[in-house]
């Protein structure tokens, strides 16, 4: 089972060439709530690429991008990797495993990516493992596993 028209949005993003849109029609679930805008592209080396556009709720008291905020761009990547570059069947799936390492702080004038390639894919898992970056800054490294499931009967 893959995603569904009517509940999600995935086609090309009107304000941005060369990229598709990430979103739920339902905008009051956690990837519109509180991601906001996300996007998505596959990179000419053939890698997956998120994006989103930080905001002020996004920030810390430090006044950098929140952690949650960037595990939670992280764990999208790990489902628009499958999507993008994976089987192509992204749901229904859970994550199994994330580790993640952050190496910088997270600008909030600038857009976050998470640039994810499959390590290896399965019938059940995916293992995928990226960068969080903004530009040429490396903000977190991360690995992940995604199991597909099964549609309930």
């Amino acid at each position: 089972m893959s995603f569904k028209d009517e509940v999600f949005e995935h086609g090309p993003c009107p304000d941005n060439p060369g990229w598709n849109r990430w979103d739920l029609k339902d905008q009051t679930l956690f990837n519109g709530a509180v991601m906001g805008k996300l996007i998505t592209r596959v990179d000419e080396d053939g890698k997956a690429r998120l994006r989103m556009f930080p905001e002020r709720r996004h920030c810390n008291l430090q006044g950098i991008i929140h952690g949650a905020i960037t595990l939670s761009l992280i764990d999208i990547a790990l489902f628009v990797t499958m999507h993008r570059i994976g089987t192509g069947n992204a749901g229904p799936s859970v994550t199994l495993e994330l580790s993640s390492q952050f190496v910088g702080g997270g600008d909030p004038a600038r857009p976050l990516d998470a640039v994810t390639e499959i390590v290896r894919e399965t019938g059940k898992l995916v293992f995928v493992r990226g960068l969080v970056v903004q530009d040429d800054d490396v903000v977190a490294s991360f690995s992940g596993i995604v199991r597909k499931m099964q549609a309930r009967g």
